[in-house]
């Protein structure tokens, strides 16, 4: 074994991003020369600051060079740069679009080492993390750590979470869902619980972190900051913009997530081989963690309470059946109306819209963001109002709805806030 070595996985697609994020790594690394860099570096030749020729001769760098054009999508690239794994300690999966606390290396290490003395075997360190925004940086960074709270079964199949704000806490939170751009652990991870390749984008989280799971492997939320996160997109072209059947890959991709957990009445009819779950524990026993039931599609009212895991009673598919459509006085509707007028930049010019409702104390409820096609289809509508209906479960009551666009070209706007009565 490779001794305090890390492995870092990052999968770059056409990223401006990439390059800033391997020095921010490395220039706040306590040890960096026991980094070990795999990279899927899939660029096209056009995009002329898409160069890695400063680290070619590195020995911590493993460069798999991709022509954009042949790249299947992020989950057969982060297998592909899997493959260069050499016994390092520890492994790091990362995005390309990154910066990082001071000591980022050593702080992760004692927090992985403080989850084993507390009896906890193979602890994987994992979360959405807080963002940043390469324009306004480091200005524009979210102070404070997030954990994953589950929102939805998409039609598909592959569940969804949200990030949230955490309260203050001394130490990493249980947690349900795996992020796939920050994941810490054992290296070994790496061998049981590989990417599968054969998935696009959506599905991988919640796949890995189930597979996880009964690889014996017990989630955490970091309880500090490490790292942040770009998530706009801003600028970055996407595997779908280039590919135009990316669509029959990202079909395939759900049908075999799906007969992955037998959902909708899907019997698990492929091999699924290294991809499978794991042998420590089953797909029940995660259920009865996290309070969910994918072939009810269901989740139970402690999950959508946003509780942490375990739940705290007996847990099986009849009750999440049961608590998901009960009705409750905090199963929540509400109408949001804007006025276009109240939008400014061109329709074009907004990379997203979230929109959130907080309680009285100022803690995220719920969270959806509507997309650039969303945003457009709104603003280019023929009514003057704008109507944003949502329906969740809330724990308590909303104290008000938050509507906060983001800008390509300025980035996060001011905010539009209302308090519900």
């Amino acid at each position: 074994m490779k001794h305090e070595h890390i492995f870092i996985q990052i999968a770059a697609y056409r990223d401006p991003e990439l390059i800033p994020t391997i020095n921010d790594c490395l220039s706040n690394a306590k040890f960096p020369e026991k980094l070990v860099f795999s990279i899927a570096w899939q660029h096209s030749s056009g995009d002329a600051w898409d160069n890695l020729d400063a680290f070619v001769n590195d020995p911590r760098f493993k460069i798999i060079d991709i022509d954009h054009k042949e790249s299947r999508g992020a989950c057969w690239a982060r297998n592909r740069l899997q493959q260069q794994y050499d016994d390092e300690e520890y492994t790091l999966q990362l995005d390309s679009h990154h910066r990082f606390v001071e000591n980022w290396d050593q702080e992760l290490i004692a927090m992985y080492h403080q989850l084993r003395s507390n009896g906890h075997e193979k602890p994987l360190l994992t979360s959405y993390a807080p963002s940043f925004n390469p324009k306004n940086d480091p200005a524009g960074r979210t102070m404070t750590p997030y954990k994953m709270n589950f929102d939805k079964f998409i039609p598909e199949g592959a569940v969804f979470f949200l990030p949230a704000t955490m309260d203050a806490v001394t130490e990493p939170i249980p947690a349900r869902f795996y992020s796939a751009h920050f994941a810490f652990t054992c290296g070994q991870f790496v061998k049981e619980v590989p990417h599968d390749p054969e998935l696009y984008f959506h599905g991988e989280e919640i796949s890995i972190a189930v597979r996880a799971f009964t690889w014996g492997y017990d989630l955490f939320h970091p309880h500090k900051l490490i790292l942040w996160h770009e998530y706009t997109r801003s600028g970055r072209v996407k595997h779908w913009d280039d590919d135009s059947q990316w669509w029959k890959k990202n079909t395939s991709s759900h049908l075999r997530n799906r007969k992955l957990f037998e959902m909708d009445g899907l019997t698990k009819d492929i091999d699924f081989g290294p991809y499978d779950f794991g042998p420590k524990r089953t797909l029940a026993e995660y259920e009865r963690y996290a309070g969910l039931s994918f072939k009810r599609r269901r989740a139970h009212k402690y999950t959508l309470a946003h509780k942490l895991p375990p739940i705290e009673c007996e847990f099986n598919d009849a009750d999440a059946d049961a608590d998901a459509n009960a009705d409750t006085d905090t199963d929540f509707k509400h109408c949001i109306e804007l006025k276009r007028g109240q939008f400014k930049l061109e329709p074009t010019d907004y990379a997203f819209w979230a929109v959130i409702y907080e309680d009285a104390l100022g803690a995220s409820l719920h969270r959806r963001d509507y997309s650039e096609t969303d945003v457009r289809q709104h603003l280019n509508a023929t009514d003057d109002t704008i109507q944003l209906h949502h329906e969740f479960y809330a724990p308590t009551k909303p104290h008000k709805w938050i509507v906060w666009p983001h800008s390509k070209t300025q980035g996060w706007l001011q905010k539009m806030e209302q308090r519900l009565h």
